[in-house]
């Protein structure tokens, strides 16, 4: 049982933009403030105010670097399709990396156990399925590298969620446990050509799907490397050397499957 105490500030209400539902739909977003553990940690909210009834939630996790204007960026895109998204926050307020060091060690402590990161997921999924705006029936995760980890390992550690899907995500385990009908559906997009893309991780996530008997499928983009759907991405990997490369096709299109299967699941 993971015990968590939510405190809710809303720091900040803002018109993002118009939604694609009509002219006059606007998406609105919000900071919040909540506390996990006796630590704070700050998320983003973002739904359609102008769409009527409840709809699905969908939780963003963020990259390694953490909590950053990228993951806000996929929380508005979602809410101008018509869901309500929280872009949640597994490091604690303020815990932004500029470099890989900071990055790794914000993360070790995110995933110190199981427990904990668990804790921290469900703090963010609880605070949206109690939105007004939310359906709690209908959830989804989705994740990019780091957070496209946690967003499986969610889904494998049996948090209910209707899909799961992991961009640039290297697979990694931290629910060891293998379930059996497993309901989620499972999607990975991958750079065929990511160097962190390690062949016994990916073979041993296959066959944990393929017993788990879920709906997974394994995308791969040909000459593509890591963290292609970040537009920052091939700047960041010239300053700090790292294989990081943005492709706006991949990127794309792994969206444009995204939503496809947010579609079909919450039809």
């Amino acid at each position: 049982m993971f015990k968590t105490l939510i405190t809710i500030a809303i720091a900040a209400m803002v018109i993002t933009g118009l939604s694609a539902v009509g002219a006059k739909a606007a998406v609105k977003s919000q900071t919040i403030n909540y506390e996990v553990g006796k630590k704070i940690f700050t998320g983003y909210l973002a739904y359609d105010n102008a769409q009527s009834g409840k709809r699905p939630g969908i939780i963003v996790v963020h990259e390694w670097w953490g909590h950053d204007a990228y993951a806000r960026k996929r929380a508005d895109m979602l809410a101008k399709q018509g869901y309500t998204a929280l872009a949640l926050d597994m490091y604690g307020t303020g815990k932004l990396a500029k470099h890989p060091k900071d990055a790794m060690s914000f993360m070790m402590a995110a995933t110190k156990s199981a427990d904990i990161m668990k804790a921290r997921f469900l703090a963010a999924y609880e605070l949206l399925k109690e939105h007004a705006t939310v359906d709690r029936s209908k959830t989804a995760a989705i994740g990019y590298c780091f957070g496209g980890n946690v967003a499986v390992n969610m889904a494998l550690a049996g948090v209910d969620l209707d899909a799961a899907v992991a961009f640039h995500s290297t697979l990694t385990r931290w629910i060891k446990d293998t379930p059996k009908g497993l309901k989620t559906k499972i999607r990975v997009f991958n750079g065929a050509n990511d160097p962190f893309l390690k062949k016994p991780k990916v073979a041993a996530f296959d066959a944990v799907m393929k017993v788990s008997g879920a709906d997974y499928k394994h995308i791969y983009y040909p000459g593509v490397v890591h963290s292609f759907t970040n537009p920052a991405a091939t700047e960041k990997g010239k300053k700090l050397k790292l294989p990081l490369a943005y492709d706006a096709k991949a990127d794309k299109d792994s969206w444009r499957q995204t939503l496809e299967l947010f579609r079909r699941v919450f039809k």
